[in-house]
C-alpha cells in the first residue's frame, strides 16, 4: 500500500475564533513550537501562502495561520479549501472562544474597540461576531473555551495538542561571557565568578581556555568552586522545572568572569554538563572566547 502523500507534509493550522479569545497567544505558541506563522492572513491566500512555504522551507516544515473576523465573506474559500484538502496538507481548524463577560473584560483591558462594533457597544459587536463565524464554529477540529484559562494555561493546551516531546522541553542556554564587555541582556539569570583565583596569571595556563582540561581542572580545584556548583546547579533546576510549568520554553544562564575565557568557559561546561544529567536539555555557549 501506498503512503497517504499528506504523510510527507508538515501539519497545516488554522487558528481562528473570537476577538480577546486568545489568538495571538496561541499563534506564539505555535511559532515557539517550531511552525511558520501567518498571522491576519486572508483565507483566499491560504493555497499560496502554503505553496510558498513547501517551495522556500520544505514541505514538513509546519505551518499555521491566524483569521480573525475581519476577513468577512473570505471565510468560505477558507472552508472550501479545507474541505477539498487543497493544500495537500493535513489541516485542523482550531476555534478559540470565550464568554462574553470575559471578552468584554479583556477588551476594555486592552482599550481596543472591536472590530465589527461599529458605533454601537461592544456587546453589538461581539454578538455580530459570533454570527459571522457561527458555522466555522461548528466545522472545528478541536474548540478551545479560554473564559477560565490564563495565558500559561492557553499555551499548554495549544502545546499538548500540536507539540511533541521534543518542542515541549525546556531548552537551557548556559553562556560564559566576559565582564569588560558588558552582561549579557537576554539572560534570565547571572554568575559572577570573579571570586575564583584567575589562571590569566599562571604562565602556563595564561593563553589556554575553560576548554582545555588543564585549565578546567585548574578552575575547579579552587577553594568554593565545588561548593558553588553544589549550591547553584539545585536552584537551577528548581528554577527551570516552574519555567516548565509556567510554560516557558527558554532559559538562559550566564556565567562570568573579567575577560570571559578561563573561569566562566570552564564553569559553564560543568553546569551545562550537571544540567544535562539532570534531564534538561542544556547547551553551553562562549560569547566572548577568542575576542581577546
Amino acid at each position: 500500500m501506498s503512503a497517504d502523500p499528506q504523510d510527507q507534509h508538515g501539519e497545516l493550522v488554522v487558528v481562528t475564533g473570537m476577538t480577546g479569545a486568545g489568538r495571538s497567544t496561541a499563534a506564539k505558541e505555535l511559532e515557539d513550537l517550531g511552525y511558520y506563522v501567518v498571522d491576519n492572513m486572508p483565507p483566499s491566500l491560504l493555497r499560496d501562502v502554503v505553496r510558498l512555504v513547501d517551495e522556500s522551507r520544505g514541505i514538513q516544515q509546519p505551518v499555521a495561520v491566524v483569521v480573525d473576523v475581519r476577513s468577512g465573506s473570505f471565510f468560505e474559500t477558507l472552508q472550501a479549501n479545507l474541505a477539498l484538502g487543497a493544500t495537500g496538507r493535513h489541516a485542523t481548524l482550531v476555534f478559540l472562544e470565550a464568554t462574553d463577560d470575559v471578552l468584554v473584560r479583556r477588551q476594555e483591558a486592552a482599550r481596543r474597540p472591536h472590530p465589527l462594533q461599529g458605533t454601537g457597544r461592544l456587546l453589538d459587536g461581539l454578538q455580530r461576531e459570533r454570527d459571522v463565524l457561527a458555522e466555522l464554529r461548528s466545522d472545528a477540529d478541536l474548540v478551545i473555551d479560554t473564559s477560565a484559562l490564563n495565558v500559561h494555561q492557553l499555551t499548554d493546551r495549544i502545546a499538548e495538542a500540536f507539540g511533541t516531546p521534543d518542542t515541549r522541553r525546556l531548552k537551557v542556554t548556559v553562556t560564559s561571557f566576559g565582564f569588560k564587555y558588558g552582561i549579557p541582556v537576554d539572560a534570565d539569570f547571572v554568575a559572577d565568578m570573579r571570586f575564583l583565583p584567575n589562571p590569566y596569571w599562571i604562565p602556563e595556563l595564561r593563553d589556554g581556555t575553560g576548554r582545555d582540561p588543564e585549565v578546567a581542572s585548574y578552575v575547579m580545584s579552587q577553594a568554593g568552586a565545588a561548593e558553588f556548583l553544589d549550591g547553584y546547579v539545585p536552584v537551577l533546576e528548581r528554577v527551570a522545572e516552574g519555567y516548565r510549568r509556567e510554560g516557558k520554553r527558554f532559559m538562559t544562564v550566564a556565567i562570568g568572569c573579567t575577560g570571559g575565557k578561563h573561569r566562566s568557559v570552564a564553569m559553564t561546561e560543568e553546569i551545562a554538563r550537571r544540567l544535562s544529567a539532570a534531564g534538561f536539555e542544556a547547551r553551553p555557549t562562549h560569547r566572548d572566547l577568542g575576542r581577546e
